[in-house]
């Protein structure tokens, strides 16, 4: 079982707690990927779905828990990546 994180009392107090091995206080079952969109969006794109086709992605984007337009430029970068 895990230990639970304590609760600080001051700004120090969480720093000291920080420089330890947290190992035993983390669950890594909870752990997502994470990206990072580093190059800024200057070109806008316009694209006609279907209204079911819309329906079905922002659904699925919203179960990732990121918005469609998101979840629409991800299946694009996937679709060129080798």
């Amino acid at each position: 079982m895990k230990k639970k994180v304590p609760r600080f009392k001051t700004d120090q107090e969480a720093e000291q707690f920080l420089n330890r091995d947290l190992t035993d206080y983390l669950n890594l079952k909870q752990f997502t990927s994470v990206t990072f969109e580093l190059l800024p969006k200057t070109k806008q794109v316009n694209l006609r779905f279907s209204e079911p086709l819309l329906n079905a992605v922002r659904q699925r984007a919203a179960q990732e828990g990121i918005s469609y337009q998101k979840f629409i430029r991800r299946a694009v970068e996937g679709s060129l990546r080798n």
